[in-house]
């Protein structure tokens, strides 16, 4: 019998080539604005759900519109390039077809917009292959606390321990561990300065989502 049962796949970074776009996606915001992104604008809001970024934007640059107008705004910037322009990452559609084929439940826990999320999934084609896609604002947290992690296991109907998560940023990794579930490391290049510590703290690392086909049936 099969130790584990399900599968919680972060969407940006580890499914999705996509988080070279939200760097872009930051700049152009604040050039709106008439502010030039600093360096570190981009890091710093990575580690955030959607609403604290807001109000990072808002007091960190003494915005004048509100929280929801920066959210509406930064969505419309993103909607174009998760519609039409953003890929999968090497060999994630065989790996998720495959998975899906054998009947390992399967969900999405994402820092993202749904509407983003969901449009991209939809048009790479593995949207179907998901149970559902579970956000930090449905969650009511981001990924630094484990929150999302143990109420997208839930709804798989998986215990922790029959629960593998993949993620590609180091404080999620972090998260996923500290919380007692199996957690695959995924590279991405925009995390590489974190690579080394990622692959240290997580069970498993992979370079290409292909090499974790053989690692599931390993854990099978």
């Amino acid at each position: 019998m099969s130790r584990f049962k399900g599968i919680i796949f972060d969407l940006d970074g580890t499914i999705l080539d996509s988080m070279g776009i939200w760097e872009r996606v930051d700049h152009m915001f604040l050039a709106e604005q008439g502010i030039i992104a600093p360096p570190d604008v981009s890091e710093n809001v990575k580690k955030m759900t959607i609403e604290k970024a807001a109000e990072y934007f808002r007091t960190r640059f003494s915005l004048e519109c509100s929280n929801r107008q920066i959210i509406d705004r930064i969505e419309q910037i993103a909607a174009d390039m998760y519609r039409y322009n953003i890929s999968l990452k090497k060999n994630v559609y065989k790996t998720v077809e495959q998975l899906h084929e054998a009947g390992v439940k399967m969900c999405i826990a994402t820092a993202t917009y749904p509407s983003l999320a969901v449009s991209a999934l939809r048009r790479l084609g593995i949207y179907d292959c998901f149970e559902f896609v579970l956000t930090s604002t449905e969650a009511g947290g981001g990924k630094d606390k484990p929150d999302i992690f143990y109420m997208a296991a839930e709804r798989l109907k998986c215990k922790v321990s029959e629960t593998v998560v993949l993620e590609d940023s180091l404080h999620c990794i972090q998260t996923a561990v500290s919380a007692g579930f199996y957690t695959i490391a995924v590279y991405d290049s925009l995390s590489h300065n974190d690579w080394k510590q990622s692959c240290t703290v997580a069970d498993r690392s992979v370079t290409d989502m292909g090499e974790f086909l053989e690692i599931w049936k390993e854990l099978k």
